[in-house]
Parts: C-alpha cells; structure tokens; sequence
C-alpha cells in the first residue's frame, strides 16, 4: 500500500532558512539595528532619573506577559460572546483581569462593573463621553493649564485642541490662581448655568486630594454623573493611602502603567444597580454597562489587546500584595522630600506642596520658564516635563516643571536619594540661569547656546556624568534583555 503520510516541511533543509522557517530567531540575530536600538534605550533608562510623573517600571511578569503568545489572539466581542473562535482562554484571561480589578479596589460585583479592554486612558474616556453624554452634550473638566487632561475638553480660544472639545460642549473649571486650588464654588455656580451631563474629576498634574464628596454634591444638584480620572493616583487608591474616587462616582477610568505600574492599557468601572430612590419609593437604575461596554467595542474600538489585558491582570495581583502598599507609602514620602528640599532651597511649589506622587515647580519667580528648565535638565540626564501653573497664559510656554516619584522608587530610592536628586536638579536650573544670560531671548538662540556654545559644554558633560553614575547604582525593574 502506498504511504500518503505527509512529509515534515522541507522548506528550511531546501533553502537553508530554517530560523525564517521556524521564526525562533532572537532579536539580536533577526534585527541587531532594532536590538541596538532597545539596548540603547534600556541604558537611557537605567543612567538616567526618570521623574517623568506620568511614567514608571513594569516588573519583569508584566512585561513577559506583554511579550507572549497572547499577542497572537484575535477575540472581537466579550467573554462568551466573540466574533472568532478560539477565545475560550482568552475568555478565562479576561474574566480574571475584571476579577482583579473590582478585587484590588474591594468593589461589590453586584454593585460596580469593569471593562478591561481599553486601549489606553485616552480611549477609555472617550468611550465613556461617547456612551452616556453622546454628541454635543455637555462636559466640565479641570481646564488643561491648571492642571487637567486634554481628554476632559481642552480648547482655546482660537482651536478646539482635544476631539473631546470637538464632538462634546465643553466648560472648564479652574484653580485659584493664587492657592493653586481647585476652586470648587466657581465650579458650583458654573456647573448651575452649563447644566453639564457628566462632571469630571481628574487631573494630570495636581498635587492635592480631590474632593470628591463635594463634586459628587454640585453633580447630584444638576442631575450629572461624576466621572473620576484616576489615572496618575489609580496605584495608590489601589494601596489605600489617598482617598478613593469609588466611594463618590459613578464612573472611574484609568490607565494602568502610572502608578498601578502595570501596561500601557486602560480601564473604566461604572455602577450597577439602583441609581436613586424618588419620593414615590421608585427606584432608578443605573444603565451604565451597556452604554459603556456598546462605546468600547464595537463603538471605538476592534480587537481588545490581550497581551495587555494579561498584563493588566498580572499588575493588578502585585498591587493586592503588602509590598505594593509600601511601595505606594514611599512614593508619596519621596515625593513630600523632593517638595520640602526644593522649598528649603527657595523655590516655588504649586499649592504649597503634595499630598500624592507629583510636585509642580514654579520656576517663574526665579525668571525662567519650564521649556528651557526642561531642555537642560534633559541634557544632564534628568527627564521631566514643562508644565502650565496657575496663571499661565501659554500652554507653549509653560512656567514649570512637572516633577513624578513613581519611577525612581521603584527603583528602589528612598528619602535619602530624593535630597541627592534635588541637588541635581538645582544644579541643572543654576546651569539653565546661566545659559539663558549667555543667550538671546528666543527658545531657539537659547538651545543653539545649550548644544554648541563650549563654554557649557564641560559643565554639561560634568553633571552629566555625576547624575549617570548615581543613577546606575540603583537596579532597573524588568529587565528581559540579555
């Protein structure tokens, strides 16, 4: 009888192509130009103080996780219902991932619901805006300059900037431009005339505790629902040691690679059950979770990440651990020492100082501006990022910097490292005074003078040099490359 059997691919023994045949080829081998690149950023990384407060180090699990076969899986739909087969662990990955997630934040499942799938915090809140405020319906968010998100309706006078000013009626609010508040009673009389569907409290650059029980009263007195941002402070709501947005809102989104230190992903819980009792004993339901879910797919998005849902889920089991709520405690402790140094040395913090994970400098007193502070310190290995402070007119000519501890601790420095890294950073604002003497007026003479006058070139390489050895004492989180 003839043998039918088929043989094993002859392909690679033909050619000679057995790693493109079997796609087992490392990184190094399959494309040293991308590995050089990574090995690159990794040392970036790792000799430099990331104080970026938006930015941390994801653990080695969460970052395996990231890098696995789930990426392969396409799973359009929810767990239970998809569009293409073979979703039956993807489901179990999933259902665990929104398990851990009203776990960490010790959400009744009765009470609050998940959804896992967004992309990023972006996304995540355009899906809630697209959901239960639909086209043109009104928002009110912290106004970008003083501390909000281009996602909760920035615009100016002369261009709607974010697409959430764009497809919704925005209104801002503000802070006090002389405390650096947020200036709730303005927020009061204004939500009273703009009568906004949903209120928003979130911040991208804020270093104070929220109020959410006030805002939760000017939302009920204008019949609103309360949205909380928590993106930058989801990791220590997670911890506990700052108050939580869920004891107020009605819907929470975050991201998950702040200081939850997880992926670049998202998430958005909304409030099940009864809304409110009327007079007449009726109950009104909340009708959050069809909306929402409906906004995210197939409303704004295709395919769910599942590699980072995976992720997500790894991170969010860390984040239930003992040492993740040290972890926390630390970041807020370095973040008031990096405060007190500065202050100590004569600078300006918005609001006097920090109850969370960030500090905004004000470097206005002192004559500069955050564009060319940030240019230097970048120069010396030192990564922030220009922020508005209250009162500034330019969101492109902003007068501070937004200083984050997350990073750092992570890498595991404490209070003690913090006075050396402000150190750093006052030398890197004295270098900043003495170049923009030496230069002209415009941002652009002043980096000509940075990057080829040599007469900062040697302070430059010297400070340089001094903040990279410091930095590469401390272990970098993660690490898979070899």
């Amino acid at each position: 009888m003839e043998d039918t059997s088929m043989d094993k691919p002859s392909y690679d023994k033909i050619n000679g192509h057995d790693a493109e045949w079997t796609l087992q080829d490392p990184l190094k081998e399959d494309d040293p130009e991308m590995y050089e690149l990574l090995i690159k950023e990794r040392n970036r990384q790792k000799r430099g103080l990331e104080l970026i407060a938006s930015e941390n180090f994801a653990s080695k699990a969460v970052l395996q996780t990231l890098g696995s076969c789930l990426n392969n899986k396409y799973s359009e739909g929810y767990p239970g219902v998809r569009y293409y087969g073979g979703n039956e662990v993807i489901d179990d990955i999933e259902r665990l991932c929104q398990k851990r997630a009203l776990e960490v934040y010790d959400l009744d499942p009765e009470k609050w619901g998940v959804n896992v799938q967004p992309y990023s915090g972006s996304p995540a809140n355009f899906a809630v805006y697209t959901g239960v405020v639909e086209p043109h319906g009104r928002i009110m968010g912290l106004d970008l300059p003083d501390g909000g998100h281009l996602t909760h309706g920035f615009f100016t006078e002369k261009k709607k900037i974010s697409a959430t000013s764009i497809f919704f009626e925005s209104m801002p609010y503000k802070v006090n431009p002389e405390s650096g508040l947020i200036d709730y009673e303005k927020l009061q009389d204004n939500a009273k005339l703009f009568k906004p569907k949903l209120i928003i409290a979130g911040v991208s650059c804020y270093s104070r505790h929220i109020d959410y029980a006030t805002m939760r009263t000017i939302a009920d007195e204008n019949g609103s629902l309360l949205l909380a941002d928590m993106a930058h402070i989801s990791g220590l709501v997670a911890a506990k040691v700052i108050p939580s947005p869920f004891d107020h809102c009605d819907i929470v989104t975050t991201t998950t690679h702040k200081t939850l230190r997880g992926p670049r992903s998202g998430m958005i819980f909304y409030r099940k059950g009864v809304r409110k009792t009327l007079n007449n004993g009726k109950q009104v339901m909340y009708d959050l979770e069809e909306k929402i879910n409906g906004a995210v797919f197939p409303g704004l998005q295709g395919g769910p990440h599942n590699h980072a849902i995976g992720a997500v889920a790894v991170a969010l089991q860390q984040a239930k651990r003992p040492a993740f709520r040290t972890y926390c405690e630390q970041v807020i402790s370095n973040a008031k020492t990096m405060s007190d140094e500065l202050i100590s040395r004569g600078y300006t913090i918005a609001t006097g100082g920090t109850d969370n994970h960030l500090i905004l400098l004000d470097l206005r007193p002192i004559g500069l501006d955050g564009n060319r502070a940030e240019k230097v310190l970048e120069a010396v290995s030192i990564a922030c990022n220009k922020n508005t402070c209250p009162g500034d007119k330019s969101a492109l000519k902003p007068g501070g910097l937004r200083l984050g501890a997350p990073a750092l601790t992570s890498r595991k420095f404490i209070n003690n490292h913090f006075v050396k890294v402000v150190e750093y950073i006052h030398r890197g604002i004295q270098l900043t005074q003495e170049i923009k003497a030496a230069s002209g007026p415009t941002l652009k003479e002043f980096k000509n003078t940075l990057y080829n006058d040599p007469n900062f070139g040697d302070k430059i390489k010297v400070l340089r040099e001094e903040v990279e050895e410091f930095a590469a004492q401390f272990p970098l989180p993660g690490e898979t490359l070899p």
